[in-house]
């Protein structure tokens, strides 16, 4: 057993278990604050029902998500001890302000939304959810500045074999941080819209709680409308900073294997790495040269560009990044047929769109997944972007033995926490909100 690859193994799996639920922490803190807005604007009690209910969804993914966000850390000094020191000195900055400026704000402010209802004011009730709203966004962003740092290095100098920052602020604002950034919080918010409209249209297919579940499946529709567009938007941007910065990594996502003028964008294909060709290939001629560029006859660097000894895993990389971008654009198609349903009165009835919703409550979590597949693989094998490989990161001391043990102890936790998790929103939704006095709610 190859201890290198077990290591990855077990950071892939810790990584995208945890990876399910602060984007759904994030968008459901969003649009909580949107609706407690309502509430404070309106007084209708509807909107306070509603608060309540996400809140006590929110609440559990937040406890879970942070459970297992701490294994990972760990795992820096136990399997990647000589990533840890050759980057320690640069990405230990991020993870001390995520703790400090993020997390703390975020988990004590949660405390008042669980806790605090009956015992603080309605405003300063909407307040905690607008800071842990932006307590969890903030840690999203100190913890995309730690990655971002790794596919972009910037403010750096080597000293002894170690990077050594040379400036906090370039650090943080590398290339890349704000488009991926942008990209995964706009992403979080769409999950955020897909969860709540998924659980609302559950409601209205059984026939209960109809009143909350109308208007939560509005505000969801119409959040999902726009935060779908947006991804689309910031996505593009996202992909241009990967074409200055990474075009390895942009060449594996289009499966350019060389250099071209005018390249084409590619929306299916089958990557066949050893003939350097994308079988079964439907593309759009010049596209891709375009959204990179604003000109149709650009030039788009191709793997011929880099040694074949530092390609990106291409097969994997091309697929990851494929069904992420199909998925957004079904996450339009859907959301923008949901406001015109909305539009003409017709949403609440529509059994099939509801089924469809309902199905799809938790795509976006997928998508964001793959995209982050997509990410991680396409830079490899380097793990610090053209400074340290993967192969040269890990620990030389953890045998193979005891780093398959943990995976094996990990994938056993995480499935409990995953299954209880599950039977908790399971019991929740099954109970439903509770309606107020005087709540109108039909």
């Amino acid at each position: 057993m190859d201890p290198v690859l077990l290591a990855r193994i077990q950071f892939g799996l810790t990584a995208a278990f945890h990876f399910l639920y602060p984007p759904l922490s994030i968008g459901l803190a969003w649009l909580i604050v949107y609706i407690g807005w309502r509430y404070l604007r309106t007084g209708e009690a509807l909107y306070d029902e509603m608060v309540r209910f996400w809140v006590r969804i929110l609440a559990l993914i937040f406890a879970v998500g942070v459970a297992t966000g701490i294994a990972m850390e760990f795992q820096f000094g136990t399997n990647w001890s000589t990533y840890s020191r050759f980057v320690g000195d640069i990405f230990g900055s991020p993870l001390a302000a995520e703790g400090v400026f993020a997390f703390f704000l975020e988990s004590t402010f949660m405390g008042v939304l669980i806790l605090g209802r009956n015992r603080v004011s309605k405003r300063v009730y909407w307040f905690s959810a607008l800071m842990v709203a932006i307590g969890s966004t903030l840690s999203a962003f100190w913890i995309i500045v730690a990655n971002s740092w790794q596919q972009t290095p910037a403010a750096y100098t080597i000293v002894d074999g170690r990077a050594v920052l040379t400036d906090f602020w370039a650090a943080v604002f590398n290339p890349s941080t704000l488009p991926r950034y942008g990209h995964t919080v706009v992403a979080s918010i769409l999950s955020g819209a897909f969860f709540m409209a998924g659980i609302s249209a559950w409601y209205l297919l059984k026939g209960r709680h109809v009143g909350f579940a109308r208007r939560s499946l509005a505000v969801a529709v119409v959040a999902a409308a726009v935060f779908s567009l947006a991804v689309l938007g910031v996505g593009h941007f996202h992909a241009v900073q990967v074409a200055q910065t990474q075009p390895a990594k942009m060449a594996a996502f289009e499966g350019l294997f060389k250099t071209e003028s005018g390249a084409a964008m590619v929306f299916f294909g089958i990557p066949d790495v050893g003939n350097q060709a994308i079988r079964l290939r439907i593309a759009v001629p010049k596209l891709l040269s375009f959204l990179i560029s604003f000109d149709p006859n650009a030039t788009v660097a191709g793997l011929d560009q880099v040694p074949r000894s530092v390609w990106p895993p291409v097969e994997i990389t091309f697929y990851s990044y494929h069904v992420m971008m199909l998925l957004g654009f079904y996450f339009i198609g859907l959301s923008l047929v949901g406001v015109w349903l909305l539009w003409r009165k017709k949403l609440f009835a529509s059994r099939p769109y509801l089924k469809v919703m309902l199905a799809s409550m938790l795509l976006p979590v997928l998508a964001l997944e793959f995209g982050w597949i997509a990410a991680e693989m396409g830079r490899q094998p380097w793990v610090v972007y053209g400074l340290l490989k993967t192969a040269d990161a890990a620990s030389v001391v953890v045998p193979a033995g005891q780093i398959l043990f943990t995976i094996v102890m990990f994938v056993g936790i995480y499935s409990l926490l995953l299954a209880l998790l599950v039977f908790l929103i399971l019991r929740e939704v099954r109970r439903g909100p509770s309606p107020l006095s005087g709540a109108a709610n039909g």
